[in-house]
């Protein structure tokens, strides 16, 4: 069944519809290395307008329509090039009030060292809207069955030329949007200790595995997922996002089903997680985080923001500001929303 089909089998009321959100995580494509179907301008302002009050944007890097010739280093300069472009289309104001990509967070190799300097500058060149760097660093003894479909060294953060490229980011005052999974927790904190001054972005509540050899081992992933996110609050220069509960990797399996869960279900579900950030975090660390297109496999995004409000039902006025927005445009440095 074609997706767009399949979402409309559970559909629901707009919660809150009022409340202003700065969606930071979400991505724009067309093909590329996975022959990803089509996820453009027109495709986001279909889910933009689905009943939410979507005020900016923050693209995340994906591989998308890098240059095809010209220095390796320098080929990922085409994303923020067409995401710019997609930016000041936005910008114009005629596809809608919402700015979408006011931040642009794109790639760069750090393993280059302190040589990425002149790739950093490149982006900064390209769009003034450019925030910084995403950079997985996913790695896991059983890649195949984890999902991790292109692993990084192990032991990577560690390396010395790679926080040299860490370095970098902090010299020009960009972000780190570190991306790893759970087990590997403990290397972020030494980082994070290691660079004070970095400022770090932790993706997808800090990358849950519920499948393969850890299918059966729920409360051990769980236990160990909790400790390791604790330590890192620990360090007041990560943030943390809340999302991407729809990734099958997770191990929830919605997208397996006849129909798409309802955000009460997804929200009874994803509860324990989000309430150990917030206890962890507190909200003004703490951003919610659509992931879309890629959490469109289990659910529609308007049912991803109908979770995130049930799950923050019962916060103020305040950390419900923040976990929904504020928090997003002050880490991005968006300014204006």
């Amino acid at each position: 069944m074609e997706r767009t089909a399949w979402h409309d089998l559970t559909t629901e009321e707009t919660l809150d519809p009022g409340l202003p959100i700065c969606d930071p995580h979400h991505h724009l494509w067309h093909g590329g290395p996975r022959n990803r179907e089509r996820y453009l301008l027109d495709e986001l302002l279909r889910d933009l307008g689905s009943g939410h009050n979507i005020v900016s944007t923050v693209f995340m890097d994906c591989v998308s329509m890098y240059r095809k010739d010209g220095p390796v280093e320098m080929r990922p300069i085409g994303e923020t090039e067409f995401v710019n472009g997609v930016a000041a289309m936005s910008a114009s104001g005629q596809y809608g009030p919402t700015r979408i990509a006011a931040g642009i967070v794109s790639w760069a190799d750090l393993k280059l060292g302190a040589a990425v300097a002149p790739v950093l500058e490149a982006h900064i060149a390209a769009s003034s809207r450019f925030r910084g760097v995403r950079y997985a660093t996913t790695w896991d003894g059983n890649p195949a069955e984890t999902q991790v479909f292109a692993p990084a060294p192990k032991g990577l953060l560690f390396d010395r030329t790679f926080r040299e490229g860490l370095a970098c980011l902090e010299r020009y005052k960009l972000s780190y949007d570190a991306w790893m999974l759970f087990h590997q927790l403990t290397d972020l904190v030494e980082l994070a200790r290691a660079m004070p001054g970095l400022n770090i972005i932790l993706g997808h509540i800090g990358g849950l595995v519920g499948i393969g050899p850890y299918a059966s081992r729920h409360d051990e992933v769980f236990q160990t997922w909790k400790r390791n996110v604790a330590d890192v609050a620990k360090c007041p220069n990560v943030t943390i996002k809340i999302g991407g509960i729809g990734m099958p990797r997770h191990g929830f399996g919605w997208h397996e089903r006849d129909k798409p869960p309802s955000s009460a279900e997804m929200a009874k579900v994803f509860e324990p997680y989000y309430a150990h950030c917030i206890e962890q975090y507190g909200a003004e660390r703490c951003m919610f985080e659509s992931n879309y297109p890629v959490d469109g496999v289990s659910a529609s995004y308007h049912l991803i923001w109908n979770t995130f409000k049930r799950l923050a039902k019962d916060c103020s006025a305040s950390e419900r500001a923040a976990l929904f927005h504020d928090t997003a445009t002050r880490v991005y440095r968006l300014g204006g929303n």
